[in-house]
């Protein structure tokens, strides 16, 4: 299996205290070492960093996790594979054009007879159920809404009634975003949590590095913060439950 992290904020947010703690899974405190990527949206673009080496390993990672790059949506991931051979092409995250959109998704889990699933011009590159699946998505997706809708939170409702087909097929945990919205879908792991004022103190759970956000936000700041375990020790992380969604706009849970 492999883990997810993603991010959805108010304003633009670096991701260096959170990713230094995936980082650690990537190799070290976990055994996620078959890859690694990270999706920065700004604005409708997107910057993506992809390595399929250990991200503890990586001096990309290393890059990440000190420099701090400013996002209000995030997609991040740590692979142990098992579909797919070790290689960039099957890193995640996968990231398809769309309405003149960018969107962006990462998988944790395993899919049986995911060959068989339909798709239209949104062709795999590699060789994954994981990319398989979203372009399955999205193909869905632009036969159900040739033109992009006034509401695209019906676009989500949709997206999560497919969802729960894809999960007959297996596990089926993940992130995926437009830029604007973050839609977390569980079926096995996945937790989240929402910082805002006041702020704390938290503290990584694979790493003893802890942040004062009280010293690095505003009272106006709301940031939301997926994974699929827990990546501080001292908060309390919302557990989502088999077959369940949440889609966040700009940090708030909506």
């Amino acid at each position: 299996m492999c883990e997810l992290m993603g991010m959805s904020a108010n304003v633009p947010t670096d991701i260096c205290f959170s990713f230094k703690g995936l980082r650690q899974r990537g190799g070290q405190t976990g055994p996620h070492k078959d890859g690694w990527g990270v999706a920065f949206y700004d604005n409708k673009g997107v910057c993506i960093f992809k390595d399929p080496q250990p991200s503890y390993e990586s001096e990309i990672a290393q890059l990440i996790s000190n420099y701090p790059i400013k996002s209000k949506a995030v997609i991040a991931h740590v692979r142990q594979a098992n579909r797919g051979r070790i290689g960039m092409e099957n890193t995640h995250p996968f990231s398809r054009e769309l309405w003149g959109r960018n969107w962006t998704y990462a998988h944790n889990g395993q899919l049986s007879n995911y060959r068989n699933l339909p798709v239209t011009r949104f062709m795999p590159v590699g060789t994954t159920d994981s990319e398989r699946a979203f372009c399955f998505l999205l193909s869905q997706i632009e036969q159900r809404f040739p033109r992009p809708p006034k509401n695209r939170k019906t676009v989500f409702n949709f997206i999560k009634r497919q969802v729960q087909e894809l999960t007959k097929l297996g596990v089926f945990n993940m992130l995926l975003s437009d830029g604007e919205y973050v839609l977390a879908y569980c079926t096995t792991k996945l937790q989240w949590i929402t910082r805002r004022a006041p702020f704390g103190v938290a503290r990584l759970s694979d790493i003893d590095v802890d942040i004062d956000f009280a010293k690095e936000t505003t009272m106006h700041d709301v940031v939301t913060v997926i994974a699929t375990e827990p990546l501080t020790d001292n908060e309390n992380w919302h557990k989502m439950q088999p077959g369940e969604s949440q889609l966040f706009r700009f940090g708030e849970p909506i």
